[in-house]
């Protein structure tokens, strides 16, 4: 989880996390939701690329902070990371040069740029996006992109493929206990992370991004927490102290997981300011 605010660019370099969006089984639903959570409002943009040809984007306080887009059929609803590249076809000849697969595009999105969906040798899925000039993200910031993990069952395999396509250094930050955590890094600066599931995840599950939204200190993440089972979604793991800040991870009402995080709440030496430590330190 990165500790400092990632910069708003007029040009991005590769590998920076540029933009999250949501597949989602019902647009209103989420739509009602994340306004009552976030106090998003929406406007809609044509997307040659989702199923529908329909793609909401949420902005806050006139910036722009995500996109929500009808899930196909059958398929889960999921929170996912747009990596910034410099070419998308570039990005796509040298995933297959690296034992990944190309699952969409390179497709052309008006006005935004080109993205390409792709899927590491491992199975992981990763959106990486060309922007335009007209790009905007705001993150870091009360009801905005915080970070994310790349949740996976094959930590090495991760880290060669996104290491070598952007130049990242991986550093090892999980504890002498077991636990495979990894910062990835630009410029000695982490800008996603990587985290081997362990024994509370079912062997089944899928490799998935896990989001991290900013919230305000003075509601924190008990309370937001709180507000989002109020609006119909369900609190997945309840709050807990992290090095990194007060965590919570929750799911919209359509089943899309995504955490909160307080990051004024950090642990110092050890020692915790919650009654509910991280459930996954055994």
């Amino acid at each position: 989880m990165a500790l400092s605010p990632l910069p708003t660019q007029a040009i991005l370099p590769s590998g920076i996390p540029c933009w999250v969006e949501l597949a989602t089984l019902d647009e209103g639903v989420a739509q009602q939701f994340y306004n009552g959570l976030f106090g998003w409002t929406f406007y809609l943009n044509r997307d040659p690329a989702t199923p529908t040809g329909r793609y909401l984007i949420a902005s806050f306080g006139n910036r722009d902070v995500a996109g929500i887009y009808r899930t196909p059929d059958r398929q889960p609803s999921l929170w996912t990371v747009n990596i910034s590249v410099q070419s998308t076809a570039n990005a796509a000849e040298w995933t297959q040069h690296l034992g990944g697969t190309v699952t969409l595009g390179p497709v052309e999105i008006p006005g935004r740029g080109s993205i390409v969906h792709v899927l590491d040798p491992a199975g992981a899925p990763a959106v990486f996006w060309q922007p335009s000039p007209a790009w905007d993200f705001v993150t870091g910031t009360p009801n905005a992109f915080a970070t994310a993990d790349l949740n996976t069952h094959h930590g090495e395999a991760a880290d060669g493929f996104f290491c070598r396509l952007f130049n990242y250094t991986a550093r090892q930050i999980g504890d002498h206990r077991g636990i495979d955590y990894t910062e990835w890094l630009l410029d000695q600066q982490p800008v996603l992370y990587r985290y081997v599931m362990g024994p509370e995840y079912p062997p089944e599950t899928l490799p998935h991004w896990m989001v991290y939204f900013e919230v305000d200190p003075a509601r924190g993440t008990d309370a937001t927490a709180g507000h989002a089972l109020m609006l119909g979604g369900r609190i997945v793991v309840e709050p807990y102290d992290t090095p990194w800040g007060r965590v919570a991870i929750l799911a919209d009402p359509c089943g899309a997981v995504f955490s909160v995080i307080d990051r004024s709440l950090m642990l110092v030496d050890n020692t915790g300011v919650a009654e509910v430590d991280d459930p996954y330190d055994d």
